[in-house]
């Protein structure tokens, strides 16, 4: 029974490096310092763009897809951002953000069904947005904790993936390309 504990144990411990260490989350924002071209926030998101994007679910399968129009307006330091997307599966969304740089390399964000704020840290070619969302409820109704990387292309095309997790537990994936129309 002590050897199978271990076992166990191991294994967990194993995984939990992995996570941390060696997937998605082990990135941080000065891994990409000197990778360009920069990330400009208030030049790279503005303007309309059309975005296509993949959801996965939890067990790695595209459970959805979806095509969104967005667009982005900057007045001084506060922009907002609306986002409508129609999925695959019939259903459409809109979402509006609210933008505000913040000092140095940082912005805040938040939505309505964002719960409290959204906190970004931009650094060479990538944005990084970690928030809570809350889904809706045709779709659970669940709060989840998401990342969210968006990488700038040198063409100028933006490529976001994103995870969302419950508990610590990656529940959903998402990747998409952001092109100005």
């Amino acid at each position: 029974m002590k050897l199978v504990t271990f076992i166990l144990l191991l294994i967990l411990a194993l995984i939990t490096v992995r996570s941390l260490f060696l997937s998605f989350r082990s990135q941080s924002p000065s891994d990409y310092a000197q990778m360009g071209p920069e990330f400009v926030l208030k030049e790279h998101l503005s303007g309309r763009f059309q975005s296509e994007g993949l959801i996965y679910g939890p067990n790695g399968k595209v459970t959805n897809t979806f095509v969104a129009v967005m667009n982005a307006e900057w007045d001084g330091d506060t922009g907002t951002m609306t986002e409508d997307f129609t999925y695959s599966n019939g259903t459409t969304q809109q979402r509006k953000w609210y933008l505000t740089a913040g000092d140095g390399n940082t912005f805040t964000a938040t939505a309505d069904d964002i719960v409290g704020k959204a906190t970004g840290v931009l650094s060479g070619a990538t944005v990084m947005l970690n928030y809570k969302i809350t889904l809706p409820d045709a779709a659970g109704g669940y709060t989840l904790s998401a990342t969210d990387w968006l990488y700038l292309t040198q063409d100028g095309v933006i490529m976001n993936k994103s995870e969302m997790r419950k508990f610590g537990i990656k529940v959903a994936e998402l990747i998409a390309t952001m092109r100005r129309e």
